[in-house]
């Protein structure tokens, strides 16, 4: 996958700086609000939909969103919808081995869901445990996103 935008390098700067800012805000929140541990990844990051959202909606195309977003559902699971904007379906028990796919290079930005947030939890930590140090986890993941009442696409 090509990391290439055609944007600006302003508008891509922007991006980042959005996405970052976006991060720091949540892990100020979570411990504003004494988030448990068991709430929060290892050493991976959590994002909400909202957030999530924000970042897509802000994004000039989804080659320039700034991150590679990864559904870590079954394929079964994909087929049945996914968040507008996902580059790749990969399954979580899967990431190990093809984690090579995402075309990311280990300081990229790397977001994953999965239906409730649990698998993707497993998948982040695995891509973090790989070396990739920025891996964010959808909090809620496709439940937060449908109840939030934002679109879904057709899986591939």
């Amino acid at each position: 996958m090509s990391q290439t935008s055609s944007g600006s390098p302003k508008e891509e700067i922007a991006m980042r700086y959005l996405f970052t800012s976006i991060i720091c805000g949540l892990c100020l929140y979570g411990l504003l609000l004494d988030t448990p541990p068991s709430a929060v990844a290892h050493h991976s990051y959590v994002l909400s939909v909202q957030q999530l959202r924000a970042g897509l909606v802000k994004a000039s195309s989804t080659s320039a969103k700034g991150f590679v977003l990864v559904d870590v559902r079954s394929p079964e699971e994909h087929a049945a919808g996914m968040i507008p904007g996902t580059d790749l379906n990969i399954d979580f028990r899967e990431m190990k081995a093809r984690h090579r796919e995402l075309g990311a290079k280990l300081e990229d930005h790397i977001v994953v869901y999965c239906q409730s947030g649990h698998r993707s939890n497993i998948a982040a930590e695995t891509l973090a445990d790989l070396g990739y140090t920025h891996v964010y986890n959808v909090v809620g993941s496709m439940n937060a996103w449908t109840e939030a009442g934002f679109p879904v696409s057709p899986g591939r």
